[in-house]
């Protein structure tokens, strides 16, 4: 999964984007609101978590911006914590707010329930045949037994399970797994999904020819 951070504090971004990527995330930031819609605009990213306050764009002119395009699941993370703020927020086209100073773990559920609910899932636990995979405790069995998985491995797997049914691209999979400082011109998409299959089993993703990949529901 693909997070955009736009955040105008550096203490701040450079610790939440280290955080998401150590939950597997791939990770893209942003220091202001024009750098941050620029991002938004050009690719698709999985979910944005937004700061109001941020110099050349503010947040708010940012996600109705946005909106006239995307449909990107947005957080917003300010510290403006007023009713007022946070129903302008939420009507502009926020999908939820948080408050500043704000619990870490409390952030991470509530980004895994935006990415959860856009693709239509209700729930952490996704079962395909004998394999579970926990979005939550990013842990993957298969028939009971922990399954080992690098970071992009894993990210690779609740990416498709989610989508389970439909036909990725690789260019969606570049898109949604690799950050803006991973080339798109490697093999690296070829050899998690071989590494996967091992582990998986090979018909756990469904290679379709000049199509891309899938996860049979």
């Amino acid at each position: 999964m693909r997070i955009l951070v736009v955040e105008d504090e550096p203490d701040l971004l450079r610790s939440l984007a280290q955080a998401l990527r150590e939950e597997s995330y791939a990770v893209d930031t942003a220091a202001d609101g024009d750098e941050g819609l620029h991002k938004a605009e050009s690719w698709e990213y999985d979910a944005i978590v937004l700061d109001v306050m941020l110099p050349k764009l503010d947040g708010w002119q940012l996600l109705a911006r946005l909106r006239k395009t995307k449909k990107t699941p947005v957080l917003m993370l300010t510290a403006r914590d007023r009713t007022m703020d946070r129903v302008r927020g939420l009507d502009t086209g926020a999908d939820d707010y948080v408050v500043k100073p704000f619990d870490l773990d409390e952030l991470l559920a509530r980004l895994r329930a935006l990415i959860r609910r856009s693709a239509g899932q209700t729930c952490n636990t996704l079962d395909i045949g004998d394999v579970s995979i926990d979005t939550a405790a990013r842990l993957v069995t298969r028939a009971g037994a922990v399954v080992e998985l690098t970071a992009r491995e894993y990210g690779l797997v609740a990416f498709l399970a989610l989508h389970r049914g439909e036909v990725v691209t690789r260019t969606a999979l570049y898109e949604h797994l690799f950050d803006e400082d991973d080339s798109s011109l490697s093999n690296l998409l070829d050899v998690h999904v071989s590494n996967i299959r091992k582990k998986l089993g090979h018909e756990f993703i469904i290679t379709r020819r000049g199509h891309g990949y899938s996860i049979e529901t």
